[in-house]
């Protein structure tokens, strides 16, 4: 019987991971169906744009404050950077195009140690994949394999079921439940896009089961807030979001600052929690539902909880194996000196072992999104490549150094960058990219900028406005994601997103004036 439940929660493991890899592989969403192939039109257009971009930058007449290979590090950037907005092609392959014209432009640069001779491509290479050596992309390929565990076995479908079977029947109440279950999730599952994929299929179901149909407000209202406080707690912890890892690979190679888990906590829990109860009120004010009481609602998620079945061995074993997770991730630095890679490497080696493990290895590669840790790493490698030829540092001086940045008080800099930072979000569909391409210029800024810490709490900072995806659809995977489900439009989502984004702002300001000045991080 419990071989049986164990295939049935592998099967559904599996065609959940198709869904979610279907609305991960889907471009910009669009009203119509013209508009649509009007976008598809316009990818080899974007794709000759990219390339145009990347010659005249190399071809550009530049000052002798950037050598040859600065040169082609803000080449590649500029293709890298229309690649991502255009989604020309999809992000692994633009990736792999990535290195190799880092591999390709550097290898006819002049070597460093041998004047009068070319580096080669042979010595280019091993730059143009260092990415995939950096510790934070273990940790990136360690968090995506916890969440596949957590697919394969079901377990985050019944914690979230689980919540909303406690939350009862009353919209609000289901409203709280749906933001409670982002919150339980973001600790224990490392990827925004799987969190989605476990509360929207659910609270579809309640709403269809309720005889409302799928683009109803009540619909709307509770896909909105479960992908809206997805992105809240994107920013509440370090390991619920593959952007934080990017940022975090960047202030240890460059700054030479290992963040730890408790302490990304300590400062950013609170934003998120505060925004927490924000986003119920947003919502409520927002989207008026068609009812303020779902009757049957928790006999429906009854019937869910009752078709998974009792809980199984394997959920058990993950359960512990996640609290002892969480509980090392915490204390790290504190109780034990072990980081955070490591633990989690270490765990998922246990959870795949054959008999006291969770899943094998062949369950775990067909649900893995391997182009995931593709894009990561080489997002990794421009980065460095960025910051070791001092591209980003003549980036950010030609940028912010022409606007006075360095001469005005740090609070007023975080605004203006912060600002900054939310408009260029717009034309990114990948809040990974995003970091890939803005962090290293923000730490080259962050040096000329006269902070007590050596402009780590900016560059932190920062790092939380990347993870705002709250305006628009394809602001990030997850509301891709709900948005492929038809509950709501992109004015729906706007109505929400404007005054997420406008509060969540004002509280970084605030917090950067109070807790975080008390903290030492500002």
């Amino acid at each position: 019987m419990n071989k049986a439940m164990k295939s049935h929660h592998l099967h559904a493991a599996e065609r959940e991971h198709r869904v979610v890899q279907a609305h991960q592989q889907t471009h910009h969403h669009d009203e119509s169906p013209h508009g649509f192939l009007a976008h598809l039109h316009l990818k080899p257009i974007w794709f000759v744009l990219a390339h145009l971009v990347m010659v005249a930058i190399l071809l550009l007449p530049f000052d002798d404050s950037l050598d040859q290979a600065g040169k082609v590090a803000l080449a590649v950037l500029g293709f890298a950077v229309v690649m991502w907005v255009s989604e020309a092609v999809s992000y692994p392959v633009s990736s792999v195009m990535i290195i190799a014209y880092i591999t390709l432009f550097l290898g006819f640069t002049p070597d460093p140690e041998s004047p009068g001779e070319m580096l080669g491509t042979s010595s280019a290479l091993p730059t143009a994949l260092g990415g995939f050596s950096s510790s934070s992309v273990a940790l990136v390929a360690a968090a995506l394999a916890l969440a596949a565990a957590m697919q394969a076995t079901g377990l985050h479908k019944r914690l979230a079921l689980l919540v909303l079977k406690f939350a009862g029947e009353k919209t609000s109440h289901i409203v709280i439940g749906a933001i409670v279950i982002s919150v339980i999730l973001a600790f224990f599952v490392p990827s925004a896009t799987a969190r989605a994929g476990a509360v929207v299929p659910i609270l579809m179901g309640m709403v269809v089961a309720f005889g409302l149909e799928k683009n109803s407000k009540m619909a709307a209202l509770l896909i909105i807030t479960a992908a809206q406080s997805i992105s809240i707690w994107n920013i509440g912890i370090k390991t619920a979001a593959a952007q934080n890892l990017v940022a975090m690979g960047f202030i240890g190679d460059s700054m030479g600052e290992n963040v730890s888990w408790g302490e990304w906590f300590l400062w950013a829990a609170p934003w998120s929690i505060i925004m927490s109860v924000v986003l119920f009120f947003v919502m409520r004010w927002a989207i008026k539902p068609e009812t303020d009481r779902m009757e049957g609602g928790r006999e429906t998620v009854r019937a869910q909880l009752a078709e998974i079945g009792p809980i199984t061995g394997a959920e058990i074993r993950l359960v512990v194996v996640s609290v002892l997770l969480l509980i090392f991730w915490a204390t790290e630095d504190i109780l034990h000196p072990i980081d955070s890679s490591t633990v989690t490497i270490v765990a998922i080696a246990f959870l795949l072992l054959p008999k006291v493990g969770v899943f094998t290895w062949k369950t775990a590669e067909s649900l893995i999104n391997w182009g995931t840790l593709v894009v990561f790493a080489i997002g990794i490698s421009l980065g460095s490549l960025l910051l070791k030829t001092g591209a980003a540092a003549w980036l950010s001086q030609k940028t912010f150094g022409a606007l006075g940045l360095d001469n005005l008080p740090l609070l007023a800099t975080i605004a203006l960058v912060s600002i900054f930072t939310i408009l260029i979000h717009l034309g990114f569909a990948s809040a990974t990219s995003l970091s890939s391409a803005l962090i290293p210029v923000y730490i080259a800024l962050a040096t000329t900028l006269q902070t007590p810490d050596g402009g780590l709490g900016f560059v932190v900072i920062q790092q939380f406005i990347i993870s705002f995806g709250f305006l628009l659809p394809v602001s990030a995977p997850q509301n891709m994601l709900a948005y492929g489900t038809g509950a709501f439009t992109t004015k729906q989502f706007l109505r929400t997103g404007i005054p997420l984004t406008v509060i969540g702002y004002l509280l970084v300001l605030l917090l950067s004036a109070t807790y975080w000045n008390w903290l030492g991080l500002v």
